[in-house]
């Protein structure tokens, strides 16, 4: 910069030398001999100095080329550090309207970025909550703090379509613009972290409250999720295996506040099946590993199914069909077993081929054997052809 200064100015002195040449050129009737090397010489000094300024300015072009790539790259760095941030990140203006939002926090709301940008942030807020974020908004943009200052506070925020999650804001400013200001918020999901808490504070604590619910129909087959388990909110679950002859092995009947998943169980063979309309809750490990209150309701959950494990080894082991076909029925009475006026009656209805199955008979023989408690006024059906036991033993 010195240099194009210094040349500027010896161009500026060589052009007023060149001018006054000029002036006298015409004043005189007869030019000096002189005059036309000296105003070559001038030229040519001018000449060199330009000469001098386009290589300085072509120099000085060249490092801003490469300035301004380096710009450009520094800014993709930023760019991929911002779209890869594993919390959901949102820039906004002083008035809170989205400029850019970062893919974890289109993951988190369930919606792609075209439709976040432009918008406001308060409409993914939940009305109640809009004034909290107002305030906030307000005294980030409001104070005189340094810009590494965050404020942080907690809302609920919709995620698409229906449901809503707990989140906590964290707003700080990254950038003055004039009068007002480019806003970061970062975004986390702490609703598994709130349920966690909030179950150390309830002494009637539910699993499944506050959780969306998942309806399967009677015959539906429930997927397993990694990392989570289905616990039961209404409704009978059959679990089985396959033994090496290809046969059905029922390893569980799960009712409810029960649970079952993948994670429980080391068959490689392993399926659940709806044994009648169901509904489930989705609890991931990672949550129970959070919530000792969870987890103790939970183990009296695992308790239920071990016993009712130990009890099916014990059918297993019985001589006679008779005695485990009796057994399995008692066992029944116990998980889906419904009390009503005329004995209990079983919530799920088992096909004859599943009693066959539990007490490793053959079909034929369960329905004679059914047919003959029939007779006998220990059992029957009733309107919608659930089985009812009677209070007497089988």
């Amino acid at each position: 910069m010195n240099n194009i200064s210094s040349l500027n100015r010896r161009v500026k002195s060589a052009s007023e030398r060149l001018s006054e040449l000029y002036r006298v050129a015409d004043a005189s009737p007869s030019p000096d001999p002189e005059l036309l090397p000296t105003a070559l010489k001038e030229l040519g000094i001018v000449s060199e100095a330009l000469q001098i300024a386009i290589q300085e300015l072509t120099r000085q072009n060249d490092q801003l080329v490469v300035l301004q790539n380096e710009l450009k790259e520094e800014q993709q760095r930023y760019q991929d550090l911002f779209e890869h941030m594993p919390d959901g990140c949102v820039l906004t203006d002083s008035h809170g309207v989205v400029k850019q939002a970062n893919c974890a926090m289109t993951s988190l709301i369930n919606t792609q970025a075209q439709f976040l940008v432009g918008k406001s942030l308060s409409s993914l807020i939940v009305p109640e909550d809009a004034s909290l974020f107002q305030t906030k908004l307000s005294q980030i943009t409001q104070s005189r703090s340094h810009l590494s200052d965050r404020i942080e506070f907690s809302v609920r925020l919709y995620r698409r379509p229906t449901n809503v999650f707990i989140a906590t804001l964290a707003v700080n400013v990254v950038r003055k613009q004039g009068d007002g200001c480019l806003l970061q918020w970062v975004v986390r999901d702490i609703t598994e972290r709130k349920r966690a808490e909030a179950a150390l504070d309830n002494p009637e604590y539910d699993p499944s409250f506050d959780r969306p619910l998942y309806h399967f129909n009677k015959g539906e087959t429930i997927p397993f999720e990694p990392h989570s388990v289905w616990l039961v909110v209404d409704g009978v679950v059959k679990l089985t295996t396959m033994s090496e002859r290809g046969e059905e092995v029922i390893m569980g009947l799960v009712g409810n506040s029960m649970v079952f998943g993948a994670t429980l169980t080391a068959l490689q063979t392993y399926q659940a099946i709806a044994l009648s309309n169901v509904k489930l809750a989705l609890i991931p490990i990672s949550e129970i590993a959070q919530s000792p209150q969870l987890a103790q309701a939970l183990l009296s959950s695992l308790k239920q199914r071990l016993q009712q494990t130990e009890s099916l080894l014990a059918i297993y082991g019985q001589i006679r069909v008779e005695e485990r076909l009796n057994s399995f029925l008692n066992l029944l009475k116990q998980v889906i077993g419904q009390p009503v006026e005329q004995g209990v009656r079983l919530r799920a209805r088992l096909t004859h081929q599943d009693f066959a199955n539990a007490c490793c008979t053959t079909r034929v023989t369960v329905t004679r054997l059914l047919g003959k408690l029939q007779e006998q006024g220990k059992i029957f059906q009733d309107a919608h052809n659930h089985l009812i036991l009677r209070d007497c033993a089988l």
